[in-house]
């Protein structure tokens, strides 16, 4: 069976995701490279409830649901079943929102980074608790509308940066990945694919009820935050090792941020420290891979 019969067997036909929901497609592509061979470990959020009502499910192989601070946990144990049993080539997929990564989840997840498990973890980042009605995460960027930072009270700390945290568990691979860049989406989750121990991919799924923005423009948001800086493409090798997959185009961060109604409340002013922000992030990423290439 190839991936493409594989995947489009079962296309995640009957989710319930919202129409323009970034993380189904996400699975789709994520599943297509990894095949049959593996186990999906999901915590409560989107990814469990859009697979489906019990006892049905759109996923084309096991589907594990677990408690919201237990991915990481759970999935070290079932990568420890698999390989008691001489099941190494199974791929251990923790699948997982920002708000069980950034959040719950953080503390297992920092322990099988620590141990360097051989797991691919996911985290779909739809930045905040989307399928519990849209409160802040960790995750949600400065300026944002939630409703736990509604209006005159919105979100003033920076978004939490979850690469500068796995880099600094020495993990063997760390990625970013848009789905408005599918070739670049592969090429990292085959890479990660390959590789034994800890793999984090961090993904960008955009959430129209969340973002307050029009289901036809996941994919024109997802690209803009990538070309705008607000979510460079890059990845980290063994901790230390940075390397930029995408060149951005340097677009100013107002193209993305006025097609979001969360952010309808930023002034000027405030718009132009994102765009700083942004810009300095971006530039730190270039100055490592630089650094990186004169060694």
């Amino acid at each position: 069976m190839t991936d493409y019969e594989f995947c489009a067997g079962h296309d995640l036909y009957g989710h319930m995701a919202c129409p323009g929901c970034g993380e189904k497609i996400l699975l789709r592509h994520v599943l297509d490279v990894l095949g049959p061979e593996t186990i999906i470990v999901c915590p409560a959020g989107c990814g469990a409830v859009t697979d489906g009502i019990f006892p049905h499910s759109i996923a084309p192989v096991p589907f594990l649901h677990v408690p919201f601070g237990a991915t990481a946990s759970a999935a070290a144990g079932i990568r420890a079943g698999l390989d008691m049993s001489g099941r190494e080539e199974v791929t251990v997929l923790a699948w997982a929102g920002d708000g069980a990564t950034f959040d719950i989840g953080m503390g297992p997840l920092s322990a099988i980074a620590e141990r360097n498990e051989n797991i691919l973890y996911c985290c779909y980042d739809n930045e905040a608790y989307m399928n519990t009605g849209v409160q802040r995460s960790s995750a949600t960027p400065v300026g944002s509308w939630t409703t736990t930072t509604p209006r005159g009270h919105l979100k003033t700390e920076p978004k939490k940066n979850i690469g500068a945290i796995m880099a600094a568990h020495r993990i063997p691979y760390f990625a970013t990945c848009s789905p408005a860049f599918l070739d670049d989406l592969k090429m990292k989750v085959t890479r990660a694919g390959k590789m034994k121990g800890m793999r984090f991919l961090h993904l960008f799924s955009p959430c129209p009820p969340g973002w307050k923005s029009d289901p036809r423009d996941g994919i024109t948001l997802s690209r803009l935050a990538v070309e705008c800086n607000i979510f460079p493409l890059y990845e980290i090798l063994d901790g230390e090792k940075y390397r930029l997959t995408h060149r951005s185009q340097g677009l100013p961060v107002a193209e993305y941020l006025h097609k979001q109604g969360r952010f309808r409340y930023l002034s000027d002013t405030e718009k132009k420290i994102i765009q700083t922000d942004a810009d300095q992030f971006y530039g730190l990423l270039v100055s490592r891979q630089d650094r990186e290439k004169n060694r």
